[in-house]
């Protein structure tokens, strides 16, 4: 390599100084992610009635932890993190396991693991090993290799054993953003459409064998989506309120903190799950409309700064990542709207949640590190080429 490639590439011959690393971010993307932490701060600071306590305080702890986070697992080289790939998924998978065993149970699911300091959900750790695993996995494999049967088996069995413990807590949602995301990553990483079409095809007809296993607010939560009425005070009721509270809020809203729906405490768990209805009561089709530009403006910066890697693992861990995010983003938003039915996923960033918060920061951590180290070129082990 000449002199002026190295000055060009200086992260392929591992010889960027950690301010080069920090100059080398994508900022773009760390000022919207922190745009759009700030909509979530304002909107617990109007949950607890133009307080910082004990909602919004706490988030901007958590977000001020999280970017540094981001920013230590961005300069640290994505050959690590490549070598570091199925340890990680496997800690969160016996971390997972544990929860089954020891777990504390809250809302009637057994999904955290306390820690005394702090309560960890595993779950929420196992939505960044899912990427890291199947990129590791389909690092360096060849298109004919990645489409072939036999190749299948172990993305299966990294996907499928995570989400049956997930589910088994349960936790419906979680389970469903596991799967997504690894389908998402095969797909990215060269998988057949047919594949999926008959994965997807496997499904619908397993429906009816699936449907007398499921449990009953499960079941409660399917028809109530499809006939929110059926239940307007019971399993529709979220629905409902939610209902309200978007369609009264026209275009401009009713104004910051004076939600009448979300202050009068008949939207429920308006601080998590339901804190996109909030916003747009508050701040209208206008406010909804602009938090929605910032999530796509974070979506295509982030795609366009994975697509940069010259190395197969960087470029399916960063858009692995911003698939997991997008996924998020369309299910609260779509759940909250009464176009899917009532899941437990939390808006990205915006509601309240430290494991959640710290996943995305961490996700998004790798994508940094991508982006940073996108010029090193990458064997199947690892080493640089």
């Amino acid at each position: 390599m000449s002199a002026v490639e190295q000055r060009l590439y200086p992260a392929q011959k591992g010889r960027m100084t950690l301010v080069e690393k920090l100059r080398g971010m994508h900022w773009t993307i760390i000022v919207l992610l922190a745009a759009v932490a700030s909509i979530g701060f304002a909107m617990l600071y109007s949950v607890s009635d133009g307080s910082f306590e004990p909602y919004a305080s706490r988030q901007i702890i958590r977000f001020c932890i999280g970017i540094g986070i981001l920013l230590a697992i961005g300069v640290v080289d994505i050959r690590i993190w490549l070598k570091a790939a199925y340890p990680i998924y496997f800690v969160a998978l016996v971390l997972i396991t544990a929860v089954d065993m020891v777990g504390i149970v809250g809302g009637g699911s057994q999904r955290w693991l306390d820690l005394g300091i702090f309560q960890l959900q595993p779950s929420e750790i196992m939505k960044v090993g899912i990427v890291l695993a199947l990129a590791r996995y389909y690092h360096g494999r060849s298109l004919e290799e990645t489409e072939s049967y036999r190749s299948l088996i172990m993305p299966f069995i990294l996907i499928g054993v995570p989400a049956a413990l997930i589910l088994k807590q349960p936790d419906l949602g979680t389970a469903i953003l596991i799967v997504v995301t690894g389908a998402a990553i095969m797909f990215l990483a060269g998988v057949k459409m047919r594949i999926f079409g008959f994965g997807i095809g496997l499904v619908v007809a397993a429906v009816p064998a699936v449907w007398p296993f499921l449990r009953d607010y499960q079941k409660g939560r399917i028809l109530t989506f499809l006939d929110p009425s059926r239940d307007p005070l019971g399993q529709g009721y979220h629905s409902m309120q939610s209902m309200i509270a978007l369609g009264s809020a026209g275009v401009t809203g009713k104004g910051f903190m004076h939600g009448t729906q979300s202050h009068l405490n008949f939207l429920p768990e308006h601080h998590t799950d339901f804190i996109f209805t909030m916003l747009a009561e508050e701040f209208g089709m206008v406010g909804g409309l602009f938090l929605l530009t910032l999530y796509i403006a974070i979506i295509a910066s982030g795609i366009m700064a994975a697509m940069q890697a010259r190395n197969q693992f960087a470029r399916l861990v960063g858009t692995g990542t911003i698939v997991a995010f997008s996924v998020y983003v369309f299910i609260n938003v779509a759940m909250v709207m009464g176009l899917l039915p009532i899941v437990g996923v939390p808006l990205p960033l915006v509601s309240y949640g430290g494991t959640a918060m710290m996943t995305i920061l961490i996700g998004f951590g790798f994508v940094m590190s991508a982006y940073v180290h996108r010029d090193v070129s990458l064997s199947k082990t690892g080493a640089t080429i």
